[in-house]
């Protein structure tokens, strides 16, 4: 029955039904939920492109939208499922960010094909109520695990045949569309990196080089799509990172909430989740948030530590005051860096002259930084006690004098007070009195990165290097020739 209550011809409703991906979201979401699907221009949008990859005119595909905005609704469960409906040898992987949440949409996938009228219209069963892998009856299926996880012993699409024999058999299985389609499955990405993992530079990475070594590789065919939905989330998550690297293969489609219409007017994406009004105070209460999961245009200057960058210097200018120190933050744990740096203190600021940046053991820290300390004439070391810090600290003492370094003297503290905002009230002393020397990105390119992706607020993976750097500020004017050293060393 259609709409308007009248019986529908069961080919005349194949056909309408297979017609668009819209049609086919909006008849089985119906069906299933008995409540009409609330359609805006997005959902049309979405479904054009969707479409077109069901044409093979789009084979690369990203689709940027907010949350909760149907997106996995009509792109990954009724899509899977319309492709099944064309082709039940059609194969799919699917991949989220966690394994519940790929696993749950591959049970929604199975609960629209076992709707009564999906099995009135279509061929295609799932035949095991497994949500992690299963196939039809025709040798079709999905496949649905994390972004993270293993994808093994499956590929999405179908075998290229030089015969064209897939085209010739696949005609019987799709009456409303062209006999030549050839659609045979797809990898489908529906947010691959969650919001609260964003700002972690290991996890985006893990996620960015698993589509390289992996999930792209997981194709039957040249021809097999990859669609990649999500919201933004960071300026180097999985579609930042495609886009750069390849730009001119994907086909984009960002939706923000707020567009401008073609009379200049700012106009609410979706009124039906979200009015004007109600996107506005979005944005005030958090518009980092906002300019990237809702507005899709991710901008991390405005969310990073030091936004305004380093300054540089090519020669370090004659001063009336020049000392030579060094400040080391020791690993607190394992899985810390220890981080030194040395730098010249002068009257305008600290010139940084060389890092130790690493998470090698003690066997090789101690020796180097002594190494380190001795080529750079540092006069004054000052380490931090903390988790073995004072230990570290007679080490490379020790070290240094072994050396013929007797120079370099140190002084060891216990630093109680909180990292994050230390590092947090100090960031403009750092960004106006820190210089490094040029091309100190790749002299240094861990250090450069961790100082350089460090966040003001959110999960960062390690302090070490702004920890270090705060420290270098704070302790300016200690150890100065106007001072009784004694007190201080």
């Amino acid at each position: 029955m259609n709409t308007d209550g009248r019986f529908w011809d069961i080919d005349v409703k194949k056909t309408w039904v297979l017609s668009s991906t819209l049609n086919f979201t909006r008849f089985f979401y119906k069906e299933q939920f008995n409540r009409k699907f609330v359609v805006g221009d997005h959902h049309k949008k979405i479904a054009e492109a969707l479409d077109k990859v069901l044409s093979g005119e789009i084979t690369r595909l990203m689709i940027n939208v907010a949350p909760r905005y149907s997106k996995t609704e009509m792109a990954v469960k009724n899509f899977i499922a319309e492709g099944l409906a064309l082709n039940p040898r059609a194969r799919f992987i699917h991949l989220s960010y966690s394994d519940d949440l790929a696993r749950d949409n591959s049970k929604g996938v199975q609960a629209i094909m076992d709707l009564p009228a999906y099995k009135q219209l279509f061929e295609a069963r799932p035949t095991s109520p497994s949500s992690k892998k299963w196939y039809t009856e025709q040798g079709g299926g999905l496949y649905a695990v994390s972004s993270g996880g293993q994808v093994t012993g499956f590929g999405a699409g179908i075998v290229d045949r030089d015969d064209g024999e897939e085209g010739r058999s696949m005609d019987e299985f799709m009456p409303a569309i062209e006999a030549d389609l050839n659609f045979g499955g797809a990898i489908i990405i529906d947010d691959p990196i969650k919001p609260d993992d964003a700002l972690s530079v290991t996890v985006r990475d893990k996620v960015n080089k698993k589509f390289d070594t992996t999930i792209r590789n997981r194709v039957n065919s040249r021809k097999t799509p990859i669609i990649i939905i999500m919201q933004r989330l960071h300026i180097d998550d999985l579609c930042g990172y495609l886009l750069r690297q390849e730009l001119d293969e994907w086909h984009v489609l960002s939706l923000p909430c707020i567009y401008t219409d073609d009379a200049g007017e700012q106009r609410a994406l979706w009124p039906f989740k979200h009015t004007m009004n109600e996107l506005k105070e979005l944005r005030r209460k958090n518009s980092f948030v906002f300019d990237t999961q809702y507005m899709q245009d991710p901008k991390p200057l405005e969310g990073l530590m030091y936004e305004q960058g380093f300054r540089t210097y090519e020669a370090i200018p004659a001063a009336r005051r020049n000392i030579k120190k060094a400040y080391i933050d020791t690993a607190d744990t394992g899985g810390d860096y220890l981080c030194m740096i040395c730098y010249d203190e002068t009257d305008v600021g600290n010139y940084v002259t060389d890092v130790l940046y690493t998470l090698k053991p003690m066997e090789y820290t101690e020796p180097k930084a002594a190494e380190i300390l001795t080529k750079n004439s540092t006069e004054y070391a000052i380490v931090e006690s903390n988790n073995g810090g004072r230990g570290f600290a007679r080490n490379v003492e020790a070290q240094c004098r072994m050396m013929g370094n007797n120079k370099t003297r140190f002084k060891w503290f216990f630093q109680g007070a909180n990292k994050h905002v230390r590092i947090f009230t100090k960031s403009a002393d750092v960004q106006n009195l820190i210089y490094f020397p040029a091309g100190w990105d790749k002299m240094w390119p861990d250090f450069h990165q961790a100082l350089t992706s460090y966040m003001r607020v959110g999960q960062n993976d390690h302090d070490d290097a702004p920890d270090a750097l705060t420290g270098t500020v704070e302790w300016r004017g200690k150890g100065s020739v106007n001072q009784n050293l004694t007190s201080i060393f």
